[in-house]
């Protein structure tokens, strides 16, 4: 009979299905990768004592306007800050500034030292200064002002611009005495321009 056929089918898928999704599961514990303890995630090493000594910041910034007008940033790739008779310092530094008359200067540094009394920053390690107005200069320190707008460089600068090569003894950047809003690059101490028409390529 057709309903004793469909209980003797049931029957059997009660006893069969059971049984296949053991088997399955056998198979899946059987296969699986046994987990190994050493490949947990690492965790990153951390001198807790190097920290506590020498505390520091990761990716600090600082912004604020200059007595006369200028936008100053600072960004940094690590800072730390004033310990004792230690300055702050910092590393990977950047510093833009943008004056009121459209003029826009960037200076990168390897590393920079904050003093305090004389409220300016101190980069070294290399500097590149970059304007808007088509130089680059490339000098091994820069006194940057911080209350007013003030660039002076503490020794030779080579640099590129819209006349040619440039190679000094010092540059400066700052407020133009002689036209009240407006802002000046000064090179000084023994200047030789190698003229280059159209402009020179660094």
């Amino acid at each position: 009979m057709a309903v004793d056929r469909h209980t003797r089918v049931v029957g059997w898928l009660k006893l069969a299905l059971p049984l296949a999704a053991l088997a399955i599961l056998s198979t899946l514990f059987l296969v699986a990768d046994r987990i190994d303890p050493e490949d947990a995630l690492p965790y990153a090493e951390v001198d807790v004592e190097d920290l506590a000594r020498e505390p520091r910041m990761t990716a600090p910034s600082y912004a604020g306007t200059t007595s006369d007008g200028a936008a100053v940033t600072l960004t940094a790739e690590e800072a730390r800050p004033e310990a004792g008779e230690a300055p702050a310092a910092a590393s990977g530094l950047r510093l833009e500034l943008d004056t009121p008359d459209g003029g826009q200067t960037e200076l990168r540094a390897a590393s920079a030292v904050m003093d305090k009394a004389g409220k300016q920053v101190v980069l070294s390690g290399g500097v590149r200064v970059t304007t808007n107005s088509g130089y680059q200069l490339d000098t091994a320190e820069i006194v940057a002002k911080l209350d007013r707008t003030g660039l002076e460089s503490r020794g030779e600068v080579q640099a590129t611009g819209p006349a040619g090569k440039i190679v000094a003894g010092g540059m400066t950047l700052g407020q133009d005495n002689r036209t009240p809003g407006a802002y000046v690059l000064v090179f000084t101490q023994g200047v030789r321009l190698l003229y280059q028409p159209g402009g020179a390529r660094p």
